[in-house]
């Protein structure tokens, strides 16, 4: 048997259970039948949020901004990033400080931007600030998460035979 993954899907917040080597092909929601993967940042509120927090097993990294926030504005991009190297892996959602204030105080929110880490067993974690991805990738050492790994590795495949291709060219 083989080991399965609770995931949220994006759209309708249903709780799916899949085969871990499903997350690669593209699965859909049992409920609404949409992707569970967007390879996008999903804006969530609160209620949205403790549903996801609660029920995936995926690691989630959450973006805590606000609309007349420059620097918020500066890491919207890397989330995007982000979400687009490791969908399947990680879920990444944003939300608005300003319209969902008590998730601000839950999580002790004092600046903006604010990305925080949460991963099944690891205590949550965050930085303030703008950072590159590529600093948030060691920040929260993602690749210490097998699927997170696995992503990694093919990409860095990837870069290498795309590399030795256009040396041989």
């Amino acid at each position: 048997m083989s080991d399965t993954i609770q995931v949220v899907c994006p759209n309708c917040d249903a709780a799916n259970r899949l085969p871990a080597e499903r997350l690669e092909q593209g699965p859909k929601c049992g409920r609404c039948h949409k992707a569970l993967f967007t390879g996008a940042p999903v804006a969530l509120d609160q209620a949205r949020f403790e549903k996801h927090a609660a029920k995936s097993d995926l690691p989630l990294i959450v973006d805590f901004w606000a609309a007349w926030c420059g620097p918020c504005k500066l890491v919207a991009p890397e989330m995007e990033k982000i979400a687009t190297k490791y969908e399947g892996a990680i879920d990444v959602v944003k939300v608005d400080v300003d319209a969902n204030p008590g998730l601000s105080r839950a999580f002790n929110i004092m600046s903006i931007p604010t990305i925080a880490f949460f991963a099944p067993g690891k205590q949550p974690m965050g930085v303030v600030g703008f950072r590159p991805m590529e600093q948030l990738e060691t920040q929260f050492n993602l690749a210490s998460f097998p699927k997170v790994a696995e992503a990694a590795q093919a990409e860095a495949a990837a870069e290498t035979s795309t590399t030795a291709a256009s040396d041989a060219a």
